[in-house]
């Protein structure tokens, strides 16, 4: 099986000046070579390969974008600039390490083969592999260009300069910094020094992400199927530890150095510490009673054929959308009924105008699919991203759901469709491309379609909706951990604050939840409800934080009565796999929706983020299909809230 590598950083004419006393008998002679930051056995590595042949700077050409032209390489700052100009409009294409090189040189004459006597000890001579775990500190020089000196925590072994001519020494340290933290030494400005406390936390928010080491944390870059959870008490131990510092340490951190710590778990995650200008921060607040609630029977096929006139189009929206926020959808209506809910299908369509919208989205999408298939091997050697990307599927998709009838057993044609469904959704949006999760959310949709097109316009309707979790930055997922926060801060200010103490206040343990909409926590029914309630955006936006508050609230009587500290809450919420009940926590969640949405004056922060306007609370429940609350008949959803007192929700604020 071949070896999978992820390429971080690659740049070419990264040169190296062997001095006399490195064995080198021209002290002319520059070492021209391709330096690499890689990803290989979930392990960061910098590398460095020297090309085929040494370099007389003398003799040193720089090739521009037009291959006929060619510039000599001058010293003077001017020329130098122009040079390196040229070299970064070059792309560079990987084939293992034969790459188009984007520096050409004036080869030196050997004479008696030596040439072919010494390249291959002089090429491995140069080369070198360090992991990033094993760099001390990294010095930067000026001489006219930018060198850097790698040293390593053994001090026995030395690494020679690296020396930038053409430029790239910047995006190289920024590279690492994704990886490493790189701080200025005290007693010396030139110097960084480097710490990768990133590497082992990612890897153990990975083993707490799933059962399966489903990791998924900053692009998912490590094999999230390697390690299995029988590790669970080292990795928690190992954040524990990081968080807490040694025992001198063990007064709370400042909750900034944590958010430190935090940010390099979750690339992206930059917790601001200070409240935005006029926000309001809650230290007390009375929501009121939590009304009970009820669900429905699921939508029936009969009662969904009701809302169709003669044409096939939809009456009444909204109410066959509380219908099924209430209830969900009976299994048989869930192939054409999922299609409105995720906007493949205009709910104003007819029978005929779908009918023509399915033909048309049948041509492109296998337009799109017939794109990747015929690619030629040559092809696919010369585009690392997609070799990346098919790699990564296949490898996913022989791990997704194989207990599922649809996907169990060997050459089962539903793990073709997923394939292939992957594969073609890389090119519709080839700049997010195929990240690790994304087999977990097309899984019950191509399940239910049974159809491959069908399945595909579904599944982009729902990467519209997730598409910032599975981002680079990972935007979404930084967004939804500070509402979810804000959220529980509102609702149980005590367990909040007892989270807090055990510095679980920002609730990173819910990560998984919200990545893949609770896919791996659920039996694979209950997802199916769950989703389907989410895509009515009933009762308000963001639910799907609400259903997160239910499950804790369910929770916080065990963690509080049994004083877990850290370990033991990422323990207990990884444990919940599988064992929850999605009617009970539907309930909950729509019942603490209507405590908050009967409370008069919530702070701004809660309306921005559950979508309320509490200056036109009724036009903006009739907007979203619910039952609009009158003075009169306070009723939504089944429950009378009448009777309540008017003064029932008391706020106490600091600014």
């Amino acid at each position: 099986m071949a070896e999978l590598l992820k390429v971080i950083f690659e740049r070419e004419g990264i040169f190296l000046h062997p001095s006399p006393d490195e064995g080198s008998p021209d002290q002319d002679l520059l070492v021209s070579g391709s330096l690499r930051i890689i990803e290989k056995d979930a392990e960061i590595l910098v590398e460095y390969r020297p090309l085929e042949d040494s370099v007389d700077p003398s003799n040193m050409l720089c090739a521009g974008q037009d291959s006929s032209s060619v510039v000599e390489w001058g010293q003077s700052a001017g020329e130098k600039s122009q040079s390196r100009q040229l070299l970064e409009t070059q792309q560079s294409y990987e084939t293992e390490w034969d790459m188009v090189n984007a520096v050409s040189f004036k080869k030196k004459n050997y004479t008696n083969g030596e040439r072919s006597l010494n390249h291959s000890h002089e090429r491995s001579r140069w080369a070198f592999s360090v992991n990033i775990s094993d760099l001390k500190s990294i010095t930067v020089k000026e001489e006219g260009w930018t060198f850097l000196i790698l040293q390593l925590k053994d001090s026995s072994s030395s690494i020679p300069a690296l020396h930038f001519h053409q430029g790239g020494s910047r995006e190289f340290l920024d590279s690492l910094r994704r990886f490493a933290l790189l701080t200025e030494c005290p007693e010396d400005e030139t110097r960084l020094l480097v710490s990768t406390p990133s590497k082992a936390l990612s890897q153990s928010f990975e083993n707490l992400l799933d059962d399966n080491n489903f990791g998924l944390v900053h692009k998912f870059k490590r094999d999230p199927y390697v390690t299995t959870l029988g590790s669970f008490s080292k990795v928690t131990n190992y954040i524990y530890d990081a968080l807490r510092g040694t025992e001198e340490q063990q007064q709370q951190r400042p909750p900034e150095e944590v958010a430190d710590l935090l940010g390099e778990v979750i690339p992206g995650l930059e917790i601001n510490q200070q409240e935005e200008p006029g926000f309001e921060v809650i230290t007390r607040i009375d929501l009121g009673t939590r009304p009970q609630v009820s669900r429905a029977e699921p939508v029936s096929a009969d009662e969904w054929s009701k809302h169709q006139d003669p044409e096939g189009r939809i009456e009444n929206e909204a109410a066959l959308r509380q219908r099924i926020f209430k209830g969900g959808l009976c299994h048989a209506m869930r192939r054409e009924a999922w299609k409105f809910l995720l906007g493949y299908y205009p709910w104003t369509s007819t029978l005929e105008e779908r009918k023509s919208l399915q033909k048309a989205k049948t041509d492109e999408y296998f337009r799109m699919k017939l794109q990747w298939k015929s690619i030629s091997e040559e092809q696919e050697r010369r585009n690392s991203r997609l070799r990346d990307y098919k790699s990564l599927i296949e490898k996913d998709v022989n791990r997704t759901d194989r207990t599922n009838r649809f996907y169990e057993g060997l050459n089962n044609p539903g793990l073709t469709l997923l394939h292939d469904i992957l594969m073609t959704y890389c090119m519709y949006d080839f700049d997010l491309g195929y990240v690790q999760g994304m087999s977990d959310l097309l899984s019950p949709i191509l399940f239910v379609m049974e159809n491959e097109v069908d399945a595909f316009w579904c599944f982009v309707s729902f990467m519209d909706q997730m598409h910032q979790n599975f981002e680079e930055q990972m935007q979404g997922m930084k967004t939804q951990l500070i509402q979810l926060s804000t959220l529980l801060r509102l609702l149980d200010l005590a367990f909040w604050n007892y989270l807090e103490s055990q510095e679980s206040g920002y609730l990173y343990f819910c990560f998984r939840w919200l990545l893949i909409r609770f896919k791996r926590e659920l039996i694979f029914s209950d997802v199916l409800r769950l989703w389907e309630v989410m895509w009515t955006e009933l009762p308000c936006q963001n639910f799907h934080l609400l259903v997160c508050c239910a499950i804790l609230d369910s929770e916080k009587q065990k963690i509080m009565e049994e004083n877990y500290g850290f370990n033991e809450i990422l323990k207990h919420i990884n444990e919940l796999s599988m064992k929850l009940n999605i009617e009970e926590i539907l309930q909950k969640a729509e019942g603490i929706y209507l405590q908050i949405r009967s409370c008069k004056d919530l702070p701004h922060s809660i309306s921005s983020i559950l979508g309320f306007d509490t200056q036109h609370r009724v036009s903006s429940q009739v907007d979203s299909g619910s039952r609009p609350v009158q003075q009169q008949d306070a009723c939504s959803n089944g429950h009378c809230r009448d009777n309540r007192p008017q003064n029932s929700c008391r706020g106490v604020f600091t600014s």
